[in-house]
């Protein structure tokens, strides 16, 4: 595909990527924000577009990636991690429902279970709870991503044991 016949499928999709786009962010600003964004990724990677490949598809998928990748980056940008002894446990954003006075009881629990838990179990949650992806605990922790998978799965349900009371 020519560079320029490009450019007219993009312009000719762009209705579609606009409501694509709507219904990812829920907002109209960042619609356009995430379309420009789109356009711009899909001209840079020009090279890496195969004739055979579903135009549509491979744009939406560019879409797709950008909002995922935005929303991740955004969530750990609001993440605060503690410095204390039991490292990369989790402090809560400011704009949390946990930081009114009715809730700091809770907050300790929870905080409580979550210390109580073995190391092993502790650490990959607290990670994942952060916004850590899977593969970015086990490349930290040097273990296969199946280990943190379940190890993060058995602390849930450890912690929902604790915490039954919250349900």
């Amino acid at each position: 595909m020519s560079s320029k016949k490009m450019e007219d499928s993009l312009v000719g999709l762009q209705n579609n990527m606009q409501n694509y786009a709507l219904m990812l962010t829920a907002n109209k600003d960042s619609a356009r924000d995430l379309c420009q964004e789109t356009i711009l990724k899909a001209l840079g990677n020009f090279d890496k577009y195969y004739d055979n490949v579903n135009f549509k598809g491979w744009v939406f998928t560019i879409m797709h990636n950008i909002f995922v990748n935005n929303y991740r980056q955004a969530l750990r940008q609001k993440t605060i991690l503690d410095h204390t002894d039991n490292l990369l446990l989790l402090n809560l954003p400011q704009n949390s429902a946990f930081n009114n006075s009715e809730s700091d009881y809770a907050y300790s629990e929870i905080i409580e279970a979550i210390h109580s838990l073995d190391e092993q179990y502790k650490t990959p949650f607290s990670m994942h709870f952060s916004g850590y992806r899977y593969l970015e605990i086990a490349e930290m922790m040097e273990l296969p991503v199946g280990t943190v998978k379940s190890r993060i799965f058995f602390a849930r349900k450890r912690l929902q044991e604790i915490l039954i009371d919250y349900k």
